[in-house]
């Protein structure tokens, strides 16, 4: 970490049986107060999904406590830094779903697509074989995707069923590729395929941000900057804060330079029409 950037951000998920549900919550929750961490937790039957801020000690006391588990022993989690904690409180809480998709047939427990290791991600989806979605919402692809991705338009992951049935078919659309922020919607997306027959699905393992840390940007096919849910909007390669911007009026979010593209000033939402907010 840099001497300018104080708070370590990391994020995690596990598809995994969690039946003491109320239990870990309690633990989670008087853990991260004791460390001063802030952010999110989501615990339901099928696993973990979190990501939360601290100082490097904080965040490492956290995953050490998680990772003596023989549930989490093997919990991935994908660091990135900003120059404060951007997120107002710690909340835990008790989901139905860690991801919401309502598709009970969707269980990453009991089957997921291929895992794609980010330094082979490049060669899976130059394949003219292959079709790529970004299982991302709207919003998130207006700032960023990877080249040749199909943006299914959605504005909740919920969405996505809609996407499939009315886009996708196993039989003409045999190999799908898949992808998201942190690998947690792709994958269970991937589950939601093989569900309805496709037969060949692949998901990008640790989502875009471990493709944008160990991709470099020369031999990038990502375009733009990566979304995320937290006050820094936009991360870059290097998984370094970018330089997307906000509206505080809708919540859109705009990369660098894109409505001077669109011909409009440089300051206003594509969105809603209201002033970004660059600073």
């Amino acid at each position: 970490m840099t001497a300018t950037m104080t708070a370590t951000v990391t994020t995690f998920y596990k598809f995994v049986a969690i039946e003491d549900r109320e239990e870990l919550r309690a633990q989670l929750l008087d853990l991260c107060h004791a460390h001063a961490i802030l952010g999110t937790i989501l615990i339901a039957a099928e696993g973990i999904n979190a990501t939360i801020a601290g100082d490097d000690a904080g965040v490492a006391a956290v995953l050490a406590w998680l990772r003596r588990d023989p549930r989490f022993r093997d919990l991935l989690s994908k660091e990135s830094f900003a120059a404060e904690i951007p997120f107002q409180r710690m909340k835990v809480k008790v989901k139905r779903e860690i991801v919401r998709l309502d598709a009970p047939e969707a269980d990453p427990n009991v089957a997921v697509g291929a895992y794609v290791k980010p330094r082979d991600w490049n060669a899976l989806i130059s394949r003219d074989d292959v079709i790529l979605v970004d299982t991302r919402n709207d919003y998130e692809v207006a700032i960023g995707t990877f080249r040749g991705a199909r943006d299914p338009k959605t504005r909740s992951f919920t969405g996505f069923k809609d996407y499939v049935r009315n886009h996708l078919d196993p039989a003409r659309h045999p190999k799908v590729a898949m992808f998201c922020t942190g690998g947690i919607r792709c994958e269970k997306a991937s589950a939601y395929l093989l569900a309805h027959g496709f037969p060949e699905v692949y998901h990008l393992e640790g989502g875009i941000l471990k493709y944008l840390e160990e991709v470099p940007r020369e031999e990038s096919l990502w375009v733009g900057e990566c979304f995320v849910f937290d006050a820094r909007v936009g991360l870059d390669h290097g998984v370094v804060e970018g330089r997307a911007a906000m509206c505080r009026a809708c919540g859109w979010p705009m990369a660098p330079g894109e409505s001077a593209a669109a011909g409009v000033s440089s300051l206003q939402c594509p969105n809603c029409g209201s002033e970004i907010d660059r600073e």
